[in-house]
């Protein structure tokens, strides 16, 4: 097994891009009979492959079926190649003793090419049945005939292991190629899984949290039928717009969205405005501050700002509900900054930051896609400070 995979390691590398789907055995089809029917042209007679040095013998009915025997196989060898091998190296057995010659002993060559890309199964005992029955053809050749050299009986067989061996680099090649698109396919699906988590963490943490403050408030507002019914409808307000967000994942997840949704997009950094008024009717007191305009093509940088402030009001609401946040918002020709303040709790610490949650490593790896730099700490007064620096107009 390591053989194998150091080979298709090789063969990755040094085979062009070009050979590496490359798959010879499609072209036999129409080859097959092309060869079968050149063996037969009268001045090519006799000018094919010559082992053992058997006396020629002119094309007779039993000719026929030896050639059609050592062609007409090699259509069989992309399905069937040990069959297809198996059959063309009989026809060329008994071209071979019975003098014959003919140009048709080329298609062992094309057999061996294609068995040696296509076979997957018992490859070693193929070539060792090969390699055995070999022995004897060349004993029987070098008495019936006028005498072959054994160096010409070794160079021969030398010649047909080489061509296997290009089939089988060939092999290599395809399976390295094969392998290196399914794991790309497989890395492909594992970002897509990671960011489709990502961003149902965000919208459904932040709306849920948001909800369930403002549920937990309005129970002592019984009192206050006014305040009351702000509450609810803050609940119910928070609610629509998570089932927007969540609508628009589902239409990510859908390869032909209906045309009514295909206009949803996750909010921009533009309705952080948007995002804080939620989180104030959720009882947290926060403070906005937004400095110039969004740049012209700021890509996804708007989308991670608004995520950035997201994350960081949702860790407010949990970890220091009630407690004064500010948000700053500042756009400039070339990045976004986003810095979100909150103090520490009265009589506790600030909650634990760093990035070891969902949330901020999440925030950081988006931040990081974009080459920009991204922050969460504890403040000076205790609390925790997120800060994230977002190049504008990356790719979307």
């Amino acid at each position: 097994m390591t053989v194998l995979s150091n080979a298709r390691r090789l063969t990755s590398r040094w085979v062009p891009e070009t050979w590496r789907q490359f798959d010879v055995t499609p072209w036999y089809v129409p080859l097959a009979p092309l060869v079968l029917a050149t063996s037969f042209v009268p001045s090519l007679r006799n000018h094919g492959t010559q082992l053992g040095g058997m006396p020629d013998r002119p094309y007779d009915v039993l000719a026929v079926l030896v050639l059609a025997l050592e062609c007409l196989p090699l259509t069989l060898c992309r399905r069937w190649p040990a069959l297809c091998l198996a059959l063309v190296s009989a026809g060329f057995a008994a071209d071979q003793l019975l003098g014959y010659h003919s140009l048709a002993g080329t298609a062992l060559a094309l057999a061996l090419l294609g068995a040696g890309s296509r076979l997957e199964r018992h490859r070693g005992v193929t070539a060792l049945a090969l390699s055995a029955a070999y022995v004897p053809l060349a004993v029987v050749l070098a008495r019936l005939g006028t005498g072959e050299a054994v160096s010409g009986f070794v160079m021969f067989y030398l010649v047909l292991a080489l061509v296997w061996g290009v089939g089988a680099v060939m092999r290599a090649a395809r399976l390295a190629e094969a392998e290196r698109r399914e794991r790309l396919a497989e890395e492909t699906r594992t970002a897509e899984r990671t960011r489709i988590a990502r961003e149902l963490h965000d919208v459904v943490t932040h709306h849920v949290t948001a909800m369930v403050v403002q549920a937990e408030a309005a129970r002592y507002l019984t009192a206050a039928p006014e305040r009351l019914e702000q509450a609810l409808t803050a609940v119910s307000g928070t609610g629509r717009q998570a089932i927007g967000d969540l609508r628009h994942l589902l239409d990510l997840l859908d390869p032909d969205p209906a045309p009514e949704s295909a206009g949803a997009r996750t909010p921009p950094v533009g309705q952080v405005r948007t995002l804080v008024e939620q989180t104030r009717r959720a009882g947290q007191p926060v403070e906005f501050t937004e400095e110039g305009g969004p740049p012209a093509s700021a890509g996804s940088a708007e989308l991670v700002a608004y995520r950035v402030v997201q994350e960081a009001l949702t860790n407010a609401l949990k970890y220091a509900h009630g407690t004064p946040t500010s948000v700053l918002v500042r756009h400039g020709e070339k990045e976004i900054t986003v810095e979100v303040a909150t103090e520490a709790p009265p009589g506790a610490g600030g909650p634990p930051v760093g990035g070891s949650g969902r949330g901020l490593a999440g925030l950081r790896d988006r931040v990081a896609v974009l080459g920009g730099e991204f922050g969460a700490d504890t403040g000076p007064d205790g609390g925790f400070l997120v800060r994230a620096r977002i190049p504008a107009g990356g790719p979307a």
